[in-house]
């Protein structure tokens, strides 16, 4: 039996995780597995038939030493696996966003180290003109560096293309049906709006701030379920829906509206017009998760359709734990409600987690909800993971009035 196989051993597995339904998810498509092979062409990450041993050892505590012990073994083994790779696409990116939370958080600077290489390497430069959310992203890792050594060159070349973008039209990079706007998709949100956000915090130009604000209000206008509170990927996916008849909620793309909103709102100053809608939805978002999550601590690929799918998804449930850890850090989200929603999510993420570190359980690159193997690990659900330890663990640090290591 591969395993792609789930119509025995995936309804046994959600039946015995007391979820509703049966998995009655297929395999991949034939369009599903050649995307699966493009990632690994890129150095995305892979999923081996077999990922050998899980971890053992690893202790689900919320004290901040047990949880940078899971972090330094996953990012240990990521930096091994993608230093030769890195580059300035989204995937990378969002793992490089990581690797800067958890040098902050681990007090150790051989990520941060490899994040300077890799922008010394790339001349601070993004990956496009005139680029698109996605093109944008590597700016939030260029920017944090800027604003820790104050080197113009880290600056100046990220500062130029959004000058650029503020003078030229706001229309979608790659017009077509369903992109009637800038940041059309939901996933931009967690690309572009932390990158403007620092560069208000580089420059102190508010200017960055109102492109922000307009953008992203048009973006969840569009894409915003006010009766559901969650998002829609894009507008093609307004009427889609699950197997069962409920909307389509993607979880990685929640919880990539979710990453943008803490991000954003790290950088975010108190006085910002729009700051009050951004904590609101945070609010309401968070509410919704923490009523989907698994009995396993983690959540499906689709929100509202668990049943049916066999396995958890990790990239989605590490953002969504980031936001959730965030939100009580900052005061924003009640601690007693939040703080076992966060445990039980951490002690889910650990369990994907192999004897040499990688981080399984990750859906590939795509749009919506999509089959994968239990080994699967690309860069970005590390990233997401990283955020979420680093997150965790200035949570038990607060509760005991330290910053230790």
């Amino acid at each position: 039996m591969t395993m792609w196989t789930r119509s025995l051993v995936g309804s046994m597995l959600v039946m015995s995780l007391g979820l509703a339904g049966v998995a009655q998810q297929a395999g991949p498509t034939p369009q599903q597995l050649a995307g699966i092979a493009k990632d690994k062409a890129r150095h995305f990450g892979d999923d081996p038939e077999d990922g050998g041993p899980l971890a053992t050892g690893l202790s689900s505590s919320l004290k901040p030493a047990a949880v940078g012990v899971a972090m330094r073994k996953v990012a240990d083994w990521q930096l091994a696996q993608s230093q030769p790779y890195f580059d300035r696409i989204w995937t990378w990116s969002v793992l490089y966003s990581g690797f800067m939370a958890a040098s902050d958080s681990l007090g150790d600077a051989k990520y941060r180290d490899a994040m300077l290489g890799m922008g010394t390497k790339y001349n601070w430069e993004l990956r496009s003109h005139l680029p698109d959310a996605d093109d944008q992203s590597v700016g939030q890792t260029y920017l944090e560096l800027y604003l820790e050594k104050k080197d113009p060159a880290m600056l100046a070349p990220t500062r130029a293309a959004l000058d650029d973008l503020l003078a030229a039209p706001r229309v979608a990079k790659n017009p077509g049906p369903g992109r009637p706007i800038v940041w059309w998709w939901c996933d931009a949100l967690f690309m572009a709006p932390p990158v403007w956000a620092r560069m208000y915090a580089a420059t102190g130009e508010r200017k960055y701030l109102g492109y922000l604000d307009e953008e992203w209000a048009k973006t969840s206008a569009l894409l915003y379920d006010k009766q559901e509170h969650l998002y829609t990927r894009d507008v093609t996916y307004l009427t889609k829906t699950e197997r069962n008849g409920k909307k389509m909620f993607w979880s990685r793309g929640n919880g990539w509206v979710m990453g943008g909103l803490v991000r954003t709102l790290e950088y975010l100053p108190k006085d910002d017009p729009a700051r009050g809608k951004y904590v609101r939805q945070l609010q309401e978002m968070a509410e919704r998760v923490a009523g989907l999550q698994g009995a396993d601590g983690l959540w499906r690929a689709g929100m509202l359709d668990p049943g049916d799918y066999a396995e958890a998804e990790v990239s989605g449930s590490a953002l969504f734990t980031y936001a959730l850890a965030w939100g009580v850090n900052e005061g924003l989200l009640d601690g007693k409600v939040y703080r076992p929603v966060i445990a039980k999510a951490w002690a889910g993420m650990l369990r994907h987690v192999y004897a040499d570190g990688r981080l399984g359980g990750i859906q590939q690159t795509g749009a919506e909800p999509a089959p994968f193997r239990a080994t699967a690990s690309y860069t970005y659900g590390v990233g997401g993971f990283l955020l979420a330890g680093s997150e965790i663990r200035r949570m038990g640090e607060h509760s005991r009035g330290i910053r230790g290591r």
